[in-house]
């Protein structure tokens, strides 16, 4: 009889887990997938609306990649000290919030600075999130990377829900209803808030520095193929998630095209965690990452080696949607595999910080090198060599000791 409880108890205490990192994932969902990705899906839209150049237009995402690194920087240096739960829920509050404030402003420095609030706290989201995932199944490896795939895969949430709404927005009220777009994706991100704000409140959190306690430095020295490998990997990704749409677009794609092409990207990043949690699981060091960052770059570059047919287009956007969310999902894993929990947040902070200082170079030098040569293919083609550059580099990553 108290065996029959006890399994029981272990059976829902395990179902708890689930649902908590599901409710958990809508982090990513908002932060990643309607914050960052979906302005590749409003850009040429406001292009066409505000007469912006693709220097201006990379700029606007830009500030949102500064406010990244603002947030990482303050997780950083707080050194675990704030709570995750309450950085996880309120940060994705004021994410939601600011997407909303962005459709009710042509001001381009508005829009800009909404944007840098809505990185900084969706950085928060993104990291605070990923720690409290990381505290699950602390001893058995194979659920515990099934769980930080689920959660980053919750990205993929927010990608397709902008795919199916906002190019049949414009279709149907023209590029002018750009500023509808962006009060769409602030509603629906006030609407994930609210079903994940009790479930993130009572999740499991990491262990907390001691009071008093001199703070342990991370061993960054030897963390250094895969920091660098993370900021190239940063750099790289976003000059294709932000021209991407632009550069279809140019070539005659119809949106139809658009809106199945980011369909297939954000249903690939859900697969993805289903795909890779066996080589997160297995290998502690930088293979993960370099594998992943490879596969994405291979991903960014068919569609410029190719006639670009729209097969060739799906694919690659499939393609990139179960890469290149595996490079977040890597780093986590390699630092819960190398790392005490207490150093778990600030770890995965600081490659957010290299993270976002590659991000925020990667849209405004894509958009210069477009605006410059007059062809966006050599903006995102200068994204693919610096993925592959990153890729080579985590190769060098080996297990701490």
């Amino acid at each position: 009889m108290r065996s029959s409880r006890l399994l029981q108890q272990g059976e829902a205490a395990l179902r708890h887990a689930w649902l908590t990192i599901l409710a958990l994932s809508l982090g990513p969902a908002v932060s990643n997938g309607l914050a960052r990705f979906a302005y590749g899906l409003i850009l040429p839209a406001m292009r066409d609306d505000l007469a912006l150049s693709y220097t201006v237009a990379g700029w606007i995402n830009t500030a949102n990649a500064i406010g990244y690194l603002v947030g990482a920087v303050a997780i950083f240096a707080l050194g675990g000290r704030l709570r995750p739960t309450a950085t996880f829920v309120w940060g994705m509050a004021i994410t939601s919030l600011a997407l909303l404030a962005s459709g009710f402003t042509i001001d381009l420095v508005m829009l800009s600075f909404l944007r840098l609030i809505s990185g900084i706290s969706g950085a928060m989201v993104f990291i605070a999130g990923a720690a409290l995932v990381a505290a699950h199944f602390s001893h058995d490896s194979k659920r515990n990377a099934l769980g930080i795939t689920l959660y980053f895969a919750g990205g993929g949430v927010g990608i397709l829900l902008s795919a199916l709404t906002i190019p049949p927005l414009f279709l149907f009220f023209g590029v002018g209803a750009w500023w509808l777009a962006w009060i769409a994706l602030g509603v629906v991100g006030l609407l994930f808030t609210g079903f994940c704000w009790y479930p993130a409140r009572h999740a499991p959190a990491p262990a907390a520095p001691k009071q008093g306690g001199a703070r342990e430095r991370l061993p960054i020295v030897q963390m250094l193929p895969s920091l660098a490998g993370y900021f190239f990997f940063g750099w790289g990704y976003v000059i294709y998630l932000t021209f991407i749409v632009q550069w279809v677009r140019d070539a005659g794609g119809t949106p139809l095209l658009i809106s199945t092409k980011w369909s297939i990207l954000g249903v690939g990043v859900i697969l993805s965690a289903f795909l890779w949690r066996g080589l997160l699981a297995k290998h502690k060091n930088g293979v993960p990452l370099a594998v992943a960052t490879m596969a994405t770059a291979f991903a960014a570059i068919l569609p410029l080696i190719t006639e670009a047919g729209v097969g060739m287009i799906l694919v690659s956007a499939f393609l990139f949607g179960i890469s290149f969310f595996i490079a977040p999902s890597a780093i986590t894993a390699f630092s819960r595999h190398n790392l005490p929990s207490v150093q778990w947040a600030p770890a995965i902070a600081l490659y957010t910080i290299l993270f976002a200082i590659g991000q925020t170079i990667g849209p405004v030098a894509a958009g210069w090198m477009s605006d410059y040569t007059g062809s966006l293919s050599t903006g995102l083609l200068g994204g693919v060599v610096i993925l592959l550059l990153g890729g080579m580099l985590a190769f060098l990553q080996r297990k701490l000791p």
